[in-house]
């Protein structure tokens, strides 16, 4: 807590205001592993998981592990180590988007959240606009395991656009609120300044 007052009493706004957004975009992202689509969340809950090409299997523990265990990169979205891996971007308060997983710490901000360079060698801003585009066209993604039928991939594809639209208007929403409570408090706090200033100058 003394790290936000110093961060807000010893520093501009804008600083404040930055640190208190990158806090809570960290809080607010979900527990699934780096790199999922949220939809797949579930489909790697388990604690074997096939690999979505139907070839093979995996314990969790080799979930993101940066060896390659299936040949589609099912078990390395969140690392390079797959050539046919991709990684997904949340992208809150922008659109969200697949990159191929190669460019997982790349050294390059490729999402605009900076989640695809977790390592820490170079730091990326968030440079997502809030409360800008909130569409997201998912007609491309469908989660690809073998055993789904063509009127299952329809209701998927609604699923996907619903929950995606949900997810990103309540990331706002929350970072929103936070922002606002964040600027009363500093208002407040700068008018009380104010005020003890004025009375100083009254009592000379």
């Amino acid at each position: 807590m003394q790290i936000w007052r110093w961060l807000c009493l010893k520093h501009s706004f804008p600083v404040c205001f930055a640190a208190v957004s990158f806090f809570l975009l960290l809080v607010s992202s979900s527990k699934s592993p780096l790199g999922i689509h949220p939809l797949d969340a579930k489909y790697f809950a388990a604690e074997v998981i096939k690999c979505k090409d139907g070839f093979k299997s995996f314990t969790r523990d080799r979930l993101n592990d940066n060896f390659c265990d299936c040949l589609d990169g099912t078990d390395e979205p969140g690392t390079s180590a797959c050539p046919a891996g991709k990684f997904y971007c949340r992208n809150v308060g922008s659109i969200p988007q697949f990159i191929f997983s190669s460019r997982v710490n790349d050294h390059f901000c490729d999402c605009c959240d900076g989640s695809d360079e977790y390592d820490g060698s170079i730091l990326c801003p968030n440079t997502c606009i809030m409360g800008g585009n909130v569409e997201y066209k998912t007609e491309d993604y469908v989660s690809t395991t073998s055993h789904l039928h063509s009127t299952k991939l329809k209701e998927m594809k609604i699923g996907i656009k619903l929950e995606d639209l949900i997810q990103t208007l309540a990331g706002l929403k929350m970072i929103t609120v936070a922002e606002v409570a964040l600027g009363c408090v500093l208002v407040v706090k700068w008018i009380f300044h104010k005020r003890v200033k004025s009375k100083k100058r009254h009592h000379r």
